[in-house]
């Protein structure tokens, strides 16, 4: 029988249990959250005379997460609209209720008598069959279900979500020894298939998969800071982004997730006495990690951690890392490491170990003793806490945000001087490593395989049926590449074309590549998906190219570039082939106007997509002026409506207004209800877009015909002037961001119109690139361009 998720309980409201919640709410769950009657009136409750028996203060608890779960930031909701999914309660009134629930999920403190006592009150309203599951991350799971009845035993397993829930992929699902495994399968699939997330099995052990490997390696670090000399911004500078990690990389990342976590999970892996191997060692608090404690530095929950922020002499706020030694705050040099100025051409993490590990200077040292230390004891792991390797590599992905898991990165440096690294770091590793050729491969397929350790043969990853995975097919279904972008078969009729430029930034041999692949598909192929697998979709234009030009004032060469950047985004349009775009993470400027122009979107739902070239000092000239013009317009029928309706499209180009998620760029006409799709999984998204793709064809797709629409004209763009003529005398804009928007509304208008006229789009394009060109030759646009290529950041001139 097919079980369907309508209806979930939360029991549990803090910051993981509103996480959970408003992660449901998300995937169009309605959620009902819980959390304990409160002891004692407030000072306000008092005063408005309420007592304890009144649903706003038995209820207090809950709703004022609830509250905070809407005004969190980074946004906990997809939409703000959708905590309407979400209704509040406590457990004394409202427990009943979910005997109407399709699963219940319960994440209260984490002590075992309160976790048993809420599972006794559960189990006089629970009706047979409603799946229960624990967020616990430290409380053995078969510890959980004695005394239960064979009923809960069976639908119970611990489901770990990682925080924030929204944005760590990862969900830990473990079963206990009386879980039915078709429920584990349930779990499984829910887990990857509604919530996105990569969902891995786990087995009852301590601390699970990632926390056991993740806080060995940040322990084992914390253990050789001192040791080599370093302080800890050097730490940081050498376990962050070169390698693939986090920017918070090693101390930070201390700091945000609070010092008293890291504290109890180490003590409780070290106290249950699981590790051999003089592992346990490594899960000793160093003596500075007690002091810390005693302070209560407990990172950024208590205001002061590893770093601090202070207001200097001179008023100006600066942070400061704690001197490991004198255990006191100071500012940290910035120390410069040889190893990492050879790996400054190496694009990618997974390049440079070889290069890394290879140092001679102090980071060298760090990078040999930390991996051998964690090539050692990853390979312990197995089968202790997983019997599959790969489910390792996956969880340290997915829950830590490492760009690559460990046995990944041994891959990458040789299995043989893995071993060595790890018996120079003074550990043995385990025997079945010794005879691995490697633990990963690539099949004729184009499946990955991993070395099955207890089978001692290579094995497919399930799941992958559902994920195109391009690392794994470049190698055989390349159809033609150049620097900056590639074209793969897909099979079944569609190819891809691949963005990967630095940043994934749209420049000539982007465009070349793209118009590349238009043609190929018009003339072989059905269908055509636009999709890539970097960090993000794109981040826009090639500004440095735009400013070379503009500096050197080639104007015809700028308009060229302008207009084929146009012509290239109306062919994605007009094509005689479907043309699905797969957008996701930041998705800016030139690649929002790429996405607008598609017959179809699959947008994965952490999309942050936006027209943003006001802030480099120009009005989108890809179209997209263009496009949002033309959405706002053409539906209406009443002036007012169509004049409120293009006042906001202008405001959020002349604001450069970025969505937060898919959902929102719905909100923004950027997406379209009625055609483009979300997926909550980002590794299925060019596998169903390609779907979507052979769909249109196979329905008989026929080339659009161009629009023509009818713009507004003068008494329009007097709205426009108005409202920023209030922005500049209200310091809300400075005089740049008003020229800039009033050219922006007059292409919007069409131009010097009297009335409302009907044109075409090519007329609304000639007029987004004459104003693109025009703003293109001030001073103060120049002086945007160089400094968002400098500092990344916009600058307000």
């Amino acid at each position: 029988m097919k079980r369907r998720i309508k209806h979930v309980t939360v029991l549990g409201s803090g910051i993981m249990g509103s996480g959970i919640a408003a992660h449901f709410a998300n995937i169009g769950v309605e959620v009902l959250l819980l959390d304990i009657v409160p002891f004692e009136l407030t000072e306000a409750e008092q005063k408005k005379g309420l007592t304890k028996e009144d649903k706003v203060v038995r209820n207090r608890i809950a709703q004022e997460n609830f509250v905070k779960l809407q005004k969190a930031s980074p946004a906990l909701l997809y939409s703000p609209k959708f905590a309407e999914r979400i209704t509040v309660g406590n457990f004394d009134d409202d427990l009943p209720k979910i005997k109407n629930t399709d699963w219940i999920i319960e994440v209260v403190v984490e002590r075992l008598d309160i976790k048993k006592s809420v599972y006794e009150k559960i189990e006089q309203f629970r009706k047979p069959g409603t799946l229960v599951s624990s967020n616990t991350s430290g409380i053995p799971i078969n510890m959980l279900v004695e005394g239960r009845s064979d009923d809960f035993k069976h639908y119970f397993a611990g489901t770990h979500f990682f925080n924030p829930v929204r944005y760590l992929p990862l969900l830990e699902i473990i079963p206990t020894k009386d879980t039915n495994p078709e429920i584990v399968k349930f779990y499984m699939d829910y887990g990857s298939k509604f919530l996105g997330k990569t969902t891995v099995l786990a087995k009852d052990t301590p601390a699970f998969i990632a926390n056991r490997i993740g806080v060995f390696s940040m322990m084992n670090l914390l253990h050789e800071v001192k040791s080599l000399g370093l302080n800890v911004t050097d730490i940081d500078k050498l376990t962050g982004p070169v390698i693939g990690r986090p920017k918070s990389a090693t101390f930070r990342t201390a700091d945000v997730v609070g010092l008293d976590t890291l504290v109890h999970v180490a003590n409780g892996v070290r106290k249950s006495g699981a590790e051999t191997n003089n592992f346990n060692d490594v899960f000793a608090l160093p003596d500075y990690i007690q002091k810390m404690v005693d302070n209560n530095w407990l990172g950024s929950k208590s205001g002061q951690g590893f770093f601090r922020k202070v207001t200097n002499a001179e008023g100006k706020s600066e942070i400061q890392g704690l001197n490991l030694d004198t255990m006191e705050y100071e500012l940290q040099a910035k120390t410069n490491f040889p190893s990492l100025e050879l790996t400054k051409n190496i694009d990618k993490p997974i390049d440079r170990f070889k290069v890394l590990i290879s140092g001679k200077d102090k980071a060298g040292e760090l990078y040999r003793k930390s991996l051998g230390a964690l090539f050692a004891y990853i390979s312990h792991k197995v089968p202790e806490i997983s019997d599959e390797l790969y489910k390792i590599d996956d969880a340290m992905r997915a829950g830590f945000g490492w760009e690559n898991g460990p046995f990944e990165i041994w891959d990458a440096v040789g299995i043989q001087k893995g071993i060595e690294l790890a018996k120079e770091a003074g550990y043995e590793v385990s025997d079945w490593v010794k005879n691995v050729e490697s633990f990963y491969k690539v099949n004729e397929k184009g499946h990955k395989i991993f070395f099955d350790q207890t089978q001692s043969n290579y094995e497919n990853i399930p799941g992958q049926e559902s994920f195109i995975i391009l690392d794994n097919i470049r190698k055989d279904k390349t159809l033609w590449s150049n620097s900056e972008s590639a074209i793969q078969d897909l099979g079944d009729g569609i190819i891809n074309f691949e963005i990967r430029s630095k940043m994934n930034s749209l420049g000539g041999g982007v465009l070349d590549g793209l118009n590349r692949a238009i043609d190929l598909a018009e003339k072989e192929y059905d269908g055509l998906v636009i999709g890539n697998q970097g960090a993000n979709f794109s981040v826009g234009a090639n500004l440095a190219m735009i400013l070379m030009m503009a500096i050197d004032q080639d104007w015809d060469d700028l308009n060229m570039a302008i207009a084929y950047f146009q012509k290239s985004m109306m062919r994605v349009r007009y094509s005689s082939i479907p043309v699905v775009v797969a957008p996701f993470g930041m998705t800016l400027g030139g690649g929002c106007e790429m996405t607008m122009h598609a017959d179809r979107v699959v947008a994965a739902a952490e999309t942050y997509i936006g027209l943003v070239e006001t802030g480099v000092g120009v009005i989108p000239g890809g179209g997209g002026t263009k496009e949002l013009t033309l959405r706002t317009c053409k539906d209406f029928e009443k002036d007012d409506v169509k004049t409120n309706r293009l006042r906001d499209a202008f405001m959020n180009i002349a604001m450069g207004k970025v969505a937060t998620s898919a959902y929102e760029a719905y909100d923004m006409h950027i997406l379209q209800n009625h055609k483009d799709i979300v997926v909550v999984d980002k590794n299925r998204q060019i596998a169903e877009a390609k779907k979507v793709a052979k769909m249109l064809a196979e329905q008989g797709y026929t080339q659009p015909i161009e629009q023509k629409v009818t713009v507004l004209g003068k008494d329009a763009l007097g709205m426009f002037y108005v409202g920023t003529d209030q922005m500049l005398a209200g310091n809300y804009i400075s005089e740049h961001d008003k020229k800039i928007a009033d050219k922006l509304g007059y292409v919007m208008v069409g131009g010097n119109l009297s009335e409302p006229t009907s044109v075409t789009e090519q007329y609304l394009l000639n007029l987004e690139r004459e104003t693109f060109l025009s703003l293109t030759g001030e001073r103060k646009t120049l002086e945007r361009i160089q400094y968002m290529l400098q500092n990344g950041k916009p600058l307000r001139n």
